[in-house]
């Protein structure tokens, strides 16, 4: 149910990869939740009721940082060597860029964020010349948002952005869930030289409610060894240099 709040409609597919779960228990639970009033089988899978009015509190931030940590670590790691010293980069919210900041430190870099998780891993680094763009907090996401934010990335030119992403879809299509992130994303996009987007495999296909861009508005993935090959190839048709971690 946490799934489907987040991501929008699942498949049993996607569910079973993502719980670690034979596709027959996850159509078991499908139907009990369904006979409970939880939720509304559809062909292949299952979406939230349209009269859903009691949705969970979003996944805490601290808490999707441990998820697929290795992989995330990997991509960040392969990520960080895209960037050159001097470099103006643009890390978005999220944990895998998170943890691209990490790797960052100790370099001769400025780095132009509106993470507070970013924020965090490198305010008390000497090197890095460290830009907080503005805007409202939304806590739940670490994160700074709205005009302020956008109208800020107006006046920055960098030599990378760094996108995270809930899902992009097997027709290449970039997703995220959240309004207030979509402008964000989009501005950052067109303040740099070059887009990356990180992913993990479990985004690959993902979900989202709101399209961020095309596969053709991003110069490189970076993904980890489990990502779909079908995926993949399709990504590569539509431009995108793919790079796994």
């Amino acid at each position: 149910m946490r799934r489907l709040r987040a991501h929008g409609p699942a498949t049993v597919d996607d569910l079973a990869a993502h719980l670690g779960a034979s596709h027959a228990s996850v159509r078991r639970d499908l139907a009990e939740l369904e006979r409970a009033g939880r939720l509304v089988r559809v062909h292949g899978g299952a979406v939230l009721p349209p009269d859903d009015a009691s949705p969970e509190e979003p996944v805490p931030f601290e808490r999707v940082a441990t998820h697929e940590l290795a992989d995330k670590r990997a991509i960040a790691v392969r990520a960080a060597q895209l960037v050159a010293d001097g470099d103006v980069v643009l890390l978005d919210i999220g944990t895998t860029t998170m943890l691209l900041a990490r790797e960052l430190r100790g370099r001769r870099v400025t780095v132009v964020t509106n993470s507070l998780a970013v924020l965090d891993e490198l305010r008390h680094d000497r090197h890095v010349e460290l830009v907080l763009l503005g805007g409202s907090v939304r806590r739940t996401y670490h994160s700074l948002v709205g005009v302020l934010t956008e109208d800020a990335l107006r006046q920055v030119r960098a030599t990378t952005a760094f996108l995270g992403t809930s899902g992009i879809t097997p027709a290449g299509d970039v997703l995220d869930t959240t309004l207030v992130e979509v402008p964000v994303k989009r501005a950052m996009a067109r303040s740099a030289r070059r887009v990356v987007l990180l992913a993990d495999h479990t985004k690959l296909p993902g979900h989202g409610t709101l399209r961020v861009c095309g596969g053709d508005g991003i110069d490189i993935l970076v993904t980890d060894e489990q990502a779909d090959p079908r995926m993949l190839a399709t990504l590569t048709e539509l431009g995108t240099e793919v790079i796994t971690a």
